[in-house]
């Protein structure tokens, strides 16, 4: 018999993922015992006398002593977590709302209890970005960490932009391949990604931020104008987290950039995620991996599984040194229809702006709470510029689109 005995919560894509990696994998010292899932009928690719129906035959289980929870709905997962942190089960978790909504109470939680909880499968895929943060980065101050967070939107900007496919198509074949959910708003208009920096933000900069604070923008406006304007400059359009310390202040967004082609996160395409990471000593450092898809994601809630096994925890140093979020003033290109009225006097400063026969633009500095309002109530698009005056060039304009 193992040492650890898993109760599994979920038989999705992860939690297949997760099942199939530890099959192959006899270098760990665990073992699934026990599945519980909703449905009792539905036919699955592994024998049922593993599922359970009923959570309480995985909490009440004495002999179980690693759960590993990989459902979708945050309540329920919060439940799930905290009894068995309160049974002294360890966890491992990979629902990135539960964890960013909740992280408070759950580091609470394992210090009262003295029992981990583990989450790398809730951030960047496979890409072990919570313990190079925690670890490798313990000792150095990060001024700024950026990236790609979330797969499915990569990978659909990767299709739009590179094969010229529609929208719709690209967020279809995303779908099959499973990089997205039936209901991809959570990806597309980016929350997931503001989840994943919402968890970020604590492990990089010692912050406990609520989503609810941290503005985001997604893809779903981007036009075929906005990729003809990158294009024409030599840039991409990429969805980004990004997080960046200014002296005791800290901020946070997620939105999509123009990315220049000397930055590395420009050629990363279709579900692959990045990082890029500023330190004090190190300067930049890129970490590259897959986002999504059952294997990947299967293998970062493996390694916390591995990790749990060799008596790994997070320790939530204090990295804050009395840093405070807020809410920070940015470049934005702002792209409309003709015929929407703009008010320009929102801007703090204006470095350009053009009204076509169709459409329009300005490029300006705005504070991310009034850009957050000029969205809701007109319909426009905005994408960050990075700051970066050589990605938008006057003198390189084209208006054939206007």
């Amino acid at each position: 018999m193992s040492k650890y005995r898993i109760g599994l919560f979920g038989f999705g894509c992860v939690g297949q993922g997760l099942y199939e990696t530890l099959q192959r994998n006899n270098q760990i010292d665990a073992e699934v015992v026990k599945i519980c899932v909703k449905d009792s009928t539905k036919k699955r690719p592994i024998a049922d006398d593993i599922f359970v129906y009923s959570a309480d035959q995985i909490l009440e289980d004495d002999t179980i002593n690693l759960v590993v929870e990989l459902i979708d709905d945050p309540a329920t997962a919060f439940t799930i977590v905290s009894e068995s942190l309160s049974k002294r089960k360890r966890v491992v978790s990979a629902n990135k709302k539960m964890v960013a909504e909740k992280l408070g109470e759950l580091i609470q939680l394992q210090k009262e209890h003295n029992t981990p909880l583990l989450y790398e499968g809730a951030v960047c895929g496979s890409i072990p970005i919570i313990k190079t943060l925690d670890e490798y980065y313990s000792l150095e101050k990060v001024n700024e960490i950026k990236g790609i967070f979330n797969g499915s939107t990569n990978y659909i900007l990767t299709k739009v932009i590179e094969e010229s496919k529609s929208y719709q198509d690209a967020l279809k074949a995303a779908q099959d391949n499973g990089f997205a959910e039936t209901d991809p708003v959570l990806d597309v208009e980016g929350y997931d990604p503001k989840y994943k920096l919402a968890i970020v933000l604590q492990h990089t900069f010692g912050l406990q931020v609520h989503p609810d604070d941290i503005f985001n923008q997604g893809i779903q406006s981007i036009t075929q104008a906005d990729i003809q304007f990158a294009a024409e400059r030599d840039l991409k359009i990429k969805l980004l987290s990004r997080a960046s310390r200014y002296g005791d202040k800290v901020t946070g967004f997620v939105a999509p950039h123009f990315v220049s082609k000397e930055s590395p996160l420009f050629h990363v395409e279709n579900e692959y995620n990045a990082a890029l990471i500023e330190g004090e000593f190190a300067d930049e450092q890129v970490l590259i991996g897959k986002g999504a898809g059952k294997l990947p994601t299967g293998l970062a809630v493996l390694s916390d599984v591995a990790a749990i096994t060799r008596g790994y925890h997070y320790d939530y140093p204090n990295k804050s040194d009395k840093s405070t979020f807020i809410t920070s003033e940015e470049e934005v290109y702002v792209s409309f229809e003709n015929g929407e009225v703009i008010d320009f006097g929102l801007f703090n400063t204006i470095s350009e702006k053009y009204i076509g026969l169709k459409s329009g633009y300005v490029i300006g500095e705005i504070k991310l709470d009034k850009l957050k309002r000029l969205i809701k109530e007109k319909n426009v698009n905005a994408i960050f510029t990075s700051g970066a005056e050589e990605e938008i060039e006057v003198h390189r304009l084209s208006y054939s689109y206007a």
